[in-house]
């Protein structure tokens, strides 16, 4: 691996690649680029590869950089008050509302998760992202919530959405709406 300073696209991982068959360019989520290619081919030949797709390579930075102003990002040590602050609240209020609604569940796990805002194993246990704490009360209900009908409808079926519509007055549509608005921050080192 070489790391090369480019005069317009700036730096470029460059791997030579037993495995590789063509070259491949990926733009990272910083920006930087990664060439790998195939043995039979050279560096240079892979930088001129990077050059002719300048415009595509400009047009994916674009799109990460409005990407990541939509993405909030949140320090380690914000993360470790929302951990706090998730374990006081989502035991708590998960319990109550699965006694409320007559749900049950077999075990309750806090996460770090920033991809989904909770799951449910075909076991009915019940994963919780601490991100929820940056949402407000009524959608962290609407997940926990949402979570507890999974322990009856491990799916999405319309027998799913009915359960979850009745327990949130009709506003199933809305609240999911509502909760688009709300991306999963990243966490910064």
């Amino acid at each position: 691996m070489a790391l090369v300073e480019h005069k317009t696209l700036g730096k470029i991982e460059c791997v030579r690649s037993v495995r590789a068959r063509s070259i491949r360019l990926v733009v990272r989520h910083d920006g930087t680029l990664r060439l790998t290619y195939p043995l039979f081919s050279s560096r240079a030949r892979a930088i001129a590869f990077a050059e002719s797709k300048s415009a595509w390579i400009e047009r994916t930075r674009q799109r990460i950089t409005q990407r990541q102003a939509l993405h909030p990002t949140i320090t380690p040590a914000e993360v470790e008050h929302l951990r706090r602050a998730a374990r006081e609240y989502i035991p708590a209020t998960l319990a109550h509302l699965a006694t409320r609604h007559g749900f049950s569940y077999t075990s309750l796990r806090i996460s770090s998760a920033h991809t989904r805002w909770g799951s449910c194993s075909g076991h009915n246990g019940i994963s919780i992202s601490l991100f929820v704490m940056l949402l407000p009360e009524h959608l962290r209900e609407f997940i926990l919530l949402h979570e507890l009908c999974h322990t009856r409808h491990h799916n999405h079926s319309a027998a799913f959405h009915q359960l979850l519509n009745s327990l949130v007055a009709g506003n199933e549509r809305t609240l999911n709406r509502e909760l688009k608005a709300y991306p999963i921050p990243r966490i910064t080192e």
